[in-house]
């Protein structure tokens, strides 16, 4: 029988056909040192599957959503702990280690600080404003790679289904059992979202849905804001 990984990596994707060969390619280390990757499409028309089979353990078919993409994928791993990781970002070569020293020291769940990938001069200290953000607040969003034991994910019942802000939503639940574990490690997350539609318009964006969600408003209503700026 096989053994069970110390560590799931699971990776929702859709239309990433341009990248996703690159993103695998650099986890394959990872893979031979018996960390389990997931793939998780959620329908993707460009052939992004076929490209990533033969790169992860599995590729896993999923309505399209992050967040059922992200709990379609976690229900096919194996493995101890459990990372999401977002297509468009690259971890550091000694997350698997990184990771399991988090959780061998008593952290249940956490993220990494992140740094955006781009050409505008700001975007350091954009960065620098969501791990700072992060760590005061305890809110991990996606770009951050959340990554928890298999144990609080079941516990929480993983992400919850709806459109937007799953991340912001475990988060809240899996701190009211427990701090996260706000890594200094950084990973490099794409800006392409930043350089095609304005810095300060991206930021605004942002800033003006998570407190709309804050006061209640529908995930599926924010979901058609945010989606033409994110596509």
């Amino acid at each position: 029988m096989t053994p069970q990984p110390s560590l799931s990596v699971v990776l929702p994707v859709l239309n990433e056909a341009a990248g996703i060969r690159d993103a695998l390619a650099a986890l394959q280390p990872w893979r031979s040192a018996g960390v389990e990757i997931i793939v998780a499409d959620g329908g993707s028309s460009d052939g992004t599957a076929e490209l990533a089979r033969d790169l992860c353990e599995r590729v896993v078919s999923s309505p399209r959503g992050r967040a059922a993409q992200m709990n379609a994928g976690a229900a096919a791993t194996r493995g101890a702990a459990l990372l999401f990781l977002h297509a468009d970002t690259r971890p550091p070569a000694d997350t698997p280690a990184l990771i399991g020293a988090a959780l061998r020291d008593g952290a249940s769940w956490g993220r990494f600080d992140v740094r955006i990938d781009g050409r505008p001069a700001l975007l350091p200290v954009i960065a620098a404003m969501m791990n700072v953000r992060s760590r005061l607040s305890g809110i991990a969003t996606g770009d951050q790679a959340i990554f928890c034991s298999r144990a609080l994910f079941e516990r929480l019942g993983g992400f919850a289904d709806i459109a937007l802000m799953e991340d912001i939503d475990f988060s809240r639940r899996a701190r009211r059992l427990r701090r996260p574990a706000c890594l200094r490690a950084r990973v490099l997350t794409s800006g392409r979202r930043w350089e095609k539609h304005g810095l300060l318009r991206t930021v605004l964006l942002m800033w003006r849905l998570r407190l709309r969600y804050f006061f209640g408003a529908d995930p599926q209503v924010l979901a058609r804001v945010y989606r033409p700026h994110h596509d």
